[in-house]
């Protein structure tokens, strides 16, 4: 073999060492990128996990019918810019949103599902739909028709007759436990939306005029 053609063989073996090298580099960086990619996305749904668990966590277990349903305080309605609520009557809970974010979860009590004799489907005794908070708030009250009264309402349809308000009543002013302890469990009430003693209170005390209630289900 001439000199000549051992210098075109080196060439070519050169040429080849440096195609593998680039390959091998591109390679990597493609698997570290991959690799980057990955570990965004579980970092991201670890952080979802956790941010999911933390609100979780907040709500009070077991239930406490006399006590707010969340262990942190109560949202500042002041720095609070779309304030809306959501009931939803198949979970038993009734949210506080600013615009899409949920701000305050509350255990509640909706009404009593019955066979609607027009459809021959199961319909709660609470109405659905959108309505809008109203003015006719107070302490307490006392339904002689149905021996039932309670405490902190606040009305959101037909200027009293359908309201947000605690647990119920008996007519001597105690609180019907048997009632209470359905709380964020179960249907019960005739139409209105059963909230804890101090979740009421905080509503009638806090929630403006206007206010747009959504209940589903």
């Amino acid at each position: 073999m001439n000199e000549k053609s051992r210098y075109v063989i080196y060439a070519l073996f050169c040429l080849l060492i440096a195609i593998f090298g680039v390959h091998s580099s591109l390679k990597t960086s493609a698997n570290d990128q991959g690799s980057t990619a990955a570990t965004t996305v579980t970092k991201t749904v670890a952080q979802k996990s956790a941010a999911s668990s933390n609100s979780s966590s907040q709500m009070r277990t077991p239930i406490d019918w006399q006590k707010s349903s969340e262990t942190k305080a109560y949202p500042d309605l002041s720095k609070v810019k779309h304030l809306w609520i959501k009931v939803n009557l198949r979970t038993n809970r009734t949210y506080l949103y600013d615009g899409n974010h949920v701000i305050y979860t509350m255990y509640s009590t909706g009404g009593i599902y019955k066979k609607d004799p027009k459809t021959g489907k199961m319909k709660s005794m609470t109405p659905t739909g959108t309505f809008y908070v109203q003015q006719e708030r107070g302490n307490s009250f006392y339904n002689a028709r149905l021996k039932e009264g309670a405490n902190y309402y606040t009305s959101w349809l037909n200027h009293g007759e359908y309201l947000f308000h605690s647990v119920p009543t008996n007519a001597d002013g105690s609180y019907n436990k048997k009632e209470a302890a359905k709380l964020g469990k179960s249907t019960g009430s005739h139409g209105c939306i059963r909230l804890s003693v101090a979740d009421a209170k905080w509503m009638e005390e806090n929630l403006p005029v206007g206010t747009k209630v959504e209940i589903v289900g």
